[in-house]
């Protein structure tokens, strides 16, 4: 097993001919890129090309190879850092992704081809990016029968980070009454509307804070944040620096 993984890492990879296995304490999802790449997973495998994508959850035991040429864009992802519905990672699946996310994963592979690979800043902003462009495009009904279909919460919530979180709203919105539905998204999320909230918020302010014509205090209050200050009290607790740190580059690998 590898070894412990506290932030997402984003790598090129390239797959031989010789099967290979892996089992990791982290979720992954390997983005095709170039060429193809086959994968099976408890003896369910399938081949995946820049059109497509495997989702592989933590602890799940995985055999790969590939024929000829190929590159790969690799997200790993610890549970607990990019904002992700945990439902998502319920099973190991190949999925299909639409051209949308196609350009998103060659956009972040030409990125990180270049110095910016080495940056943690890279790292997470790549994930948060990549993560947000697959719940858009999630379309592969994991469980929809078995309680809340949680990428039309997530996409709904990405939509309305500037406002107030009204759960009364959401959970009607969601055909539910106020109980069920904390239930529900609970086990769906793996955390409480709010916290999830909380999370997407900040990444989405990962990526804003790419582009330095965007002031600090206008992040904040596109995310959601009543101040400046109160975006940055938030940010540092989770990132361990403030906002403008991040942005100067003080956090490098």
């Amino acid at each position: 097993m590898s070894a412990p993984l506290h932030r997402p890492a984003v790598s090129l990879r390239r797959y031989q001919a010789a099967q290979a296995s892996d089992v990791h304490d982290f979720h992954q999802i390997v983005l095709g890129l170039d060429g193809s790449m086959e994968m099976a997973v408890d003896g369910n495998g399938a081949r995946i090309d820049c059109s497509g994508a495997w989702i592989i959850p933590a602890g799940a035991r995985h055999d790969y190879w590939a024929d000829g040429d190929n590159r790969q864009l690799v997200l790993d992802l610890p549970a607990t850092s990019v904002a992700v519905p945990e439902r998502y990672f319920e099973r190991a699946r190949a999925v299909a992704i639409d051209p949308r996310v196609t350009r998103a994963v060659a956009e972040v592979a030409h990125r990180a081809s270049g110095a910016a690979h080495c940056s943690d800043r890279f790292a997470w902003q790549a994930a948060a990016h990549l993560c947000g462009a697959l719940m858009h495009d999630t379309g592969d009904s994991i469980d929809m029968m078995r309680g809340l279909d949680f990428a039309r919460i997530d996409r709904w919530l990405r939509l309305h980070l500037s406002e107030p979180l009204r759960i009364a709203d959401l959970a009607a919105h969601c055909g539910f009454g106020m109980r069920r539905f904390h239930q529900l998204f609970n086990e769906a999320f793996g955390e409480t509307p709010h916290r999830y909230l909380h999370r997407l918020r900040l990444d989405t302010a990962l990526m804003l804070l790419a582009d330095p014509r965007v002031s600090l205090t206008h992040i904040a209050l596109d995310v959601g944040f009543a101040d400046q200050s109160a975006f940055t009290h938030a940010f540092s607790k989770r990132f361990g620096m403030s906002p403008g740190q991040w942005r100067n580059g003080g956090f490098t690998s």
